[in-house]
């Protein structure tokens, strides 16, 4: 693929996301569908005097895992990869799949056995990252199966992804510096903030935020970007909340999950396809019962949903709450091998209160100050 935007998208990873200077150690992960955008990323990290690893993976090897590995293979962590991960400065990672439900049909019990004994590595990486140790973004290929999922032609699919990144622009690192500077002001109004109240149908969730602290996502882990989140005090979720969208993990879909909290800790939870997966990914271990991240969707540029979390979350007017793991920076202590993000549409009739005080409504802020549509 020839295009002007992965050029733009390569300099932006680099340059702006995760900062390449020389002499840092930055792996390079992705599908070989992605191999137009890895060359890019190769080539703009090498201009910045990065030594470079690139971990490239073939289709198909991961059905292969979980068909035939052993209960003792299942567990097995390689040691190359704790290494790696204690070591490296920086990780830009690529999603492409030729096939997005590949997975479907895998016991849910082998794969969360498998992310089970990966919790350390897990542990290791986002504590590296939120010591400032290791910088990482990941972000999407347009693909043919990611178009199929969201319905798209691959063109269309390849415009879309670009535009929420933003990449149609003639400076996107200028771009992205901007709507930094609008999510800082979100964030700060955060920071003072001790508990967050979310109301629409069949949803009313509240929890406490006190000493926590919010994060200004704009572009320099998840790209595309556009959002604001913290790690909620574990054991103050109360109430309920309904999903509005299917909730996609390692490719199977949830559809209506609806998930009830006491003291923290889900007490409930239905769903009208894939009840059976969700509740084992909840039984997981002792952290996937607690919300781990809670968070405000501010990119108005990704307006529909698309099944693929990395946009679908970052829908400019919705919220989404993970279950499982916390990301330390936010203050949030919670472990667990499951990160599992799940996404409420809150702009027909939606509403969010900070400590009693309304400051959106159906998808909008209050504020002009803050992210708008």
């Amino acid at each position: 693929m020839n295009d002007p935007r992965i050029q733009k998208l390569a300099r932006l990873l680099t340059e702006y996301s995760v900062k390449l200077k020389p002499g840092d150690i930055v792996t390079i992960n992705g599908e070989a569908l992605a191999a137009p955008a890895i060359r890019e990323c190769y080539r703009a990290a090498l201009r910045l005097g990065a030594h470079v690893i690139c971990d490239i993976s073939l289709d198909g090897l991961t059905e292969i895992f979980y068909a035939e590995a052993q209960a003792e293979q299942l567990k097995w962590v390689s040691p190359f990869t704790k290494f790696k991960v204690s070591r490296i400065d920086a990780q830009i990672g690529f999603w492409a799949d030729e096939n997005t439900k590949s997975l479907t049909n895998v016991d849910p019990k082998r794969l969360a056995a498998a992310a089970s004994a990966r919790k350390p590595i897990f542990k290791t990486f986002m504590t590296r990252s939120a010591a400032g140790k290791l910088r990482w973004v990941g972000t999407q290929w347009p693909c043919q199966a990611s178009a199929q999922d969201a319905e798209m032609s691959l063109e269309e699919y390849e415009n879309f992804v670009f535009g929420a990144g933003y990449l149609d622009d003639a400076d996107p690192i200028k771009t992205w510096r901007h709507i930094s500077k609008k999510q800082q002001a979100l964030t700060d109004f955060l920071n003072k903030t001790r508990e967050i109240h979310i109301v629409s149908e069949d949803t009313d969730i509240r929890f406490s935020v006190r000493q926590r602290t919010w994060i200004n996502c704009d572009g320099q882990m998840n790209f595309p970007d556009g959002e604001v989140f913290t790690g909620p005090v574990e054991t103050s979720v109360e109430g309920h909340v309904k999903f509005s969208f299917p909730a996609v993990h390692h490719g199977r879909e949830v559809h209506d999950a609806h998930v009830w909290f006491s003291k923290g800790k889900v007490a409930k939870a239905t769903a009208s396809k894939g009840e059976e997966f969700l509740r084992a990914m909840i039984a997981m271990d002792k952290g996937s019962c607690f919300l781990g991240e809670a968070a405000f969707g501010t990119n108005y540029n990704v307006k529909r949903y698309t099944k693929n979390t990395l946009f679908d979350e970052k829908i400019g007017g919705t919220i989404h709450l993970a279950l499982g793991a916390g990301y330390p920076e936010t203050g949030n202590k919670n472990e667990s091998g499951l990160h599992w993000d799940m996404v409420r549409d809150l702009r027909k009739g939606g509403e969010i209160y900070a400590d009693g005080e309304l400051i959106q409504k159906n998808g909008r802020f209050i504020d002009k100050a803050f992210p708008q549509p």
